[in-house]
């Protein structure tokens, strides 16, 4: 894509909480690129623009998910757009048409497998032929753990010479709040499911991201466990039905890099003895409430937590790979603030800069996060997004 468009990024959905996140990143990010807020109010845009302390040029595109045409005018003017206006079931298509025609990138929060599965089937074959890179899950979900697993198995590679059979990821800390758009979102797909029962069985189908491949039977996850490679009683994560299936679907986009025997679960590990299967049983109730409620309580989308709230938050997730070769590694990464808005809105915006600044090589297609920008994210991540990814011996 010529760098001659008028901006690098547009961030659609600015007046939105996360969007407004991802706005107010720009302004205080040294070395930004050209970069532009939409939204479907001019006068809300102004707004935002002049509460988050943006400079008094900063452009303003109003478009709106129900008018293609000014879709389609915003897709041609940048070289990405970022957008975080969900649920994507309910409104994404649209943009994604708009980008795949324009040949722009595109990067999302999507974490709705079944419409991503629909964009794949869709739209892969025509953004192939323009060029466009449409990247889903670009934030908390998934791209630690997509980026997780990847860093494990690079270096496993570089100190087995192959990768490892089966990684386990563990999350053993998380505190922030879950995103009201993620909530909305789980919500879209379980009325999806409603409407069409035929889904479920690709809604539970760990490879239905992977493009027709089927791997070896996988880990459920929806048991209190007690594993003894992580040393510790699991419970079920809420998050995991997206990121395995992210995880896979990288794999399958690399070749099978991690190999066609490749296993991958994803569980909280609350740690051993009674303490640590009460508090795993306790955990198992929160994740079933996640994901089979109706999310009252949590923020509603458009809402979130203070700046104080994100500011406290963080997480950690341990990575352990079991090598063919009877030897194991572990990969660890952690992240700075609340996953659902600090720390994916930080994520968000470096992929998206990472994706135009240094993926020229990479053709039109739907992508995770782990295929396209791959290692080349993990030290921005770590210098601005406030990321680690450690290999623990």
């Amino acid at each position: 894509m010529s760098d001659s468009r008028e901006f690098d990024l547009v961030v659609f959905g600015a007046t939105g909480f996360t969007g407004r996140l991802v706005a107010e990143y720009l302004v205080g990010r040294e070395g930004a690129p050209r970069w532009a807020m939409a939204g479907r109010s001019q006068s809300k845009l102004e707004q935002v623009r002049d509460e988050i302390g943006a400079p008094a040029d900063t452009p303003l595109v109003v478009a709106d998910t129900g008018d293609p045409d000014s879709l389609a005018a915003l897709a041609r003017r940048t070289r990405c757009v970022v957008t975080t206006v969900g649920p994507y079931t309910l409104y994404g298509t649209p943009l994604v048409e708009a980008c795949m025609e324009a040949g722009t990138d595109y990067t999302d929060l999507a974490g709705e497998v079944l419409w991503m599965r629909e964009m794949i089937d869709t739209f892969g074959a025509r953004a192939a032929e323009t060029g466009a890179r449409i990247v889903h899950s670009s934030g908390f979900d998934s791209i630690p753990f997509d980026l997780g697993v990847l860093f494990l198995q690079r270096e496993a590679t570089r100190r087995f010479g192959s990768p490892c059979s089966r990684v386990r990821g563990r999350v053993t800390d998380m505190r922030g709040t879950l995103s009201g758009g993620t909530a909305a979102s789980g919500r879209a797909t379980a009325e999806a499911v409603a409407a069409d029962p035929s889904l479920l069985s690709r809604l539970m189908d760990p490879f239905c991201l992977a493009g027709g491949f089927q791997g070896p039977t996988q880990p459920t996850g929806n048991d209190v466990e007690e594993d003894p490679v992580a040393g510790g009683w699991t419970a079920p994560f809420f998050m995991a039905p997206i990121n395995t299936k992210n995880v896979h679907r990288t794999n399958a986009l690399l070749g099978h890099e991690y190999g066609e025997d490749f296993v991958y679960d994803e569980m909280f590990l609350t740690g051993p003895g009674d303490a640590g299967q009460q508090a795993a049983q306790g955990m198992a109730a929160i994740s079933q409430a996640m994901l089979g409620g109706s999310g009252e309580g949590g923020p509603k989308p458009g809402e979130g937590p203070s700046k104080e709230e994100r500011e406290a938050g963080g997480y950690e997730v341990l990575f352990l790979g079991s090598h063919a070769n009877g030897e194991t590694l572990r990969a660890h990464v952690t992240g700075d603030k609340d996953p659902g808005y600090g720390s994916t809105s930080k994520i968000m915006t470096e992929a998206s800069i990472c994706l135009i600044e240094d993926c020229g090589e990479a053709k039109g297609g739907i992508y995770t996060p782990g295929a396209i920008m791959g290692e080349k994210l993990v030290p921005k991540l770590v210098e601005r997004a406030g990321l680690t990814f450690d290999i623990v011996d």
